[in-house]
């Protein structure tokens, strides 16, 4: 069981009303939020939500439209080639050298950083016993799996010690195992002291996180620790549904007056109620299928998943947004 991060450790990473446009889209809506040192922060979001425009900013790649924001202590547009070389940035398309070996890559990296060569070797070998490497030092880096490359990538951005860790969607790609097994490198890191924060798209990853913001269409709409999110952004209960034809049977239970959202979920599906009391729900939702042919197995109150407040947040904030848009017209 990962600690709960310090509450009262410092402030390593913060922003107020940070927005980036890229002519008229706007990409990312005047945000803000404050990372502590040692937290896992994720920033949780479908593709083209503005999490990768966002580390951008944060590591001083890409200036920000308005706003303001700091950095390990450095204004993040005033002092931007001072926040490279206090951060590790890992971004989601792999960014070593497949012809260099490991040892190679991480030689050339300890150049980049301009490590001092008293601390060349000791790194080094840090790097590949953390990343256990030591047996695929000589081996070319185009050879390595899909896992063994991303640890690779992780040792590379945390070889000159940086105190805050950027990693852009860095388990992309790669298969469950050898993504919970990087998720143990990155508590490592954050035991260390390394702030680590993260962008991704998988739920069961969210979970992960010390704390997460949820963020679409450039907006942040939410933000707490996973267990928050799941108590407090909930504003009626989750039902599991099994039940025979779930796509077809979705259309029935949407349209019950109880009911506030549904969605496939797996073989089956998760609804949301419009009251906490989920008892009348569960009644009408029997009674519809069974009216309708459907032969349900389980309707039942559940503890909602990451994926379901996700889904609750976002179909949310399109219900608010459908009526500025009619208004626009």
């Amino acid at each position: 069981m990962r600690a709960e991060p310090n509450s009262s450790a410092e402030t390593i990473v913060e922003v107020q009303n940070l927005a980036k446009r890229f002519g008229t889209f706007q990409a990312v809506a005047g945000i803000s939020f404050a990372v502590r040192r040692g937290e896992i922060f994720g920033f949780l979001g479908p593709n083209g939500a503005g999490k990768s425009t966002t580390i951008r900013m944060l590591c001083g790649l890409l200036a920000p439209s308005s706003g303001s924001g700091r950095v390990a202590g450095f204004d993040i547009v005033r002092e931007a080639e001072k926040i490279k070389t206090r951060i590790g940035y890992m971004s989601q398309k792999f960014s070593l050298y497949d012809e260099l070996t490991v040892e190679e890559n991480i030689d050339f990296y300890s150049g980049i950083y301009r490590l001092p060569k008293s601390k060349k070797i000791e790194r080094k070998e840090w790097v590949l016993t953390m990343a256990g490497l030591r047996d695929h030092r000589h081996a070319r880096t185009a050879d390595l799996s899909g896992g063994w490359k991303q640890r690779l990538a992780l040792g590379c951005a945390v070889l000159h010690e940086p105190p805050v860790l950027f990693l852009d969607e860095p388990t992309s790609g790669v298969d469950p195992n050898s993504r919970r097994q990087f998720w143990d490198l990155i508590y490592e890191l954050s035991g260390q002291g390394v702030t680590v924060f993260v962008t991704t798209h998988y739920m069961e990853e969210s979970e992960y996180c010390d704390r997460l913001g949820v963020i679409y269409r450039g907006e942040l709409i939410a933000l707490g620790t996973p267990r928050a999110l799941k108590t407090e952004h909930m504003q009626g209960a989750v039902l599991e549904i099994e039940c025979e034809r779930p796509s077809d049977a979705m259309e029935l239970v949407e349209r019950l007056p109880e009911i506030k959202e549904a969605a496939l979920f797996g073989k089956g599906l998760h609804a949301v109620t419009r009251d906490t009391n989920a008892a009348p729900a569960i009644q009408a939702i029997r009674a519809a299928l069974a009216s309708g042919g459907f032969r349900a197995t389980k309707v039942e109150s559940i503890v909602p998943t990451l994926e379901d407040v996700f889904v609750s947040l976002i179909e949310a904030r399109d219900r608010a947004e459908a009526p500025q848009a009619e208004v626009r017209r």
